[in-house]
């Protein structure tokens, strides 16, 4: 039996404790992600994946997807004490499944984690763009080129 099998996959946000979800962006760590924000996102995504060990949120992740073109992965966590185990592998897995059929599958990486998604079949972009609300901040952490 693999690590994974021992895990409860779930579809609906209304199983999962927001307070929780919001605990584990911060364990992850992907940042403060309060539980009223994660509401809105989770809920306004077309496909959702949480895994739970026992009672506790070790894994989540959404799609915002319209249908046919364009799907984007966001928000893909997994608590520390469970990485390293295929569950992130298996959660970005389940999120493309779940969004087979559109024409493109996008997701942010972050700075480091390339080869990671690569294995799982993603490739870079020649022609992303991207407005943040904090430019600076997207520069300083790797996520956007400094102008020139």
């Amino acid at each position: 039996m693999s690590a994974l099998e021992n895990h409860t996959w779930s579809h609906r946000l209304d199983e999962v404790d927001l307070e929780e979800l919001s605990r584990l962006y911060l364990l992850a760590p992907l940042g403060d992600k309060p539980p009223e924000a994660l509401a809105t996102v989770f809920g306004n995504s077309r496909y959702l994946c949480f895994v739970h060990a026992g009672d506790v949120l070790v894994g989540a992740g959404r799609v915002l997807a319209d249908g046919a073109d364009c799907a984007y992965i966001a928000d893909v966590a997994v608590h520390p004490e469970h990485q390293g185990h295929g569950l992130g592998s298996g959660i970005i897995r389940k999120l493309v499944e779940l969004a087979a059929g559109h024409k493109k599958i996008i997701l942010y990486a972050a700075p480091g984690t390339e080869a990671f998604y690569r294995g799982l079949g993603f490739r870079h972009m020649n022609t992303a763009m991207a407005i943040w609300s904090d430019p600076q901040r997207a520069v300083d952490i790797g996520l956007l080129r400094p102008e020139d």
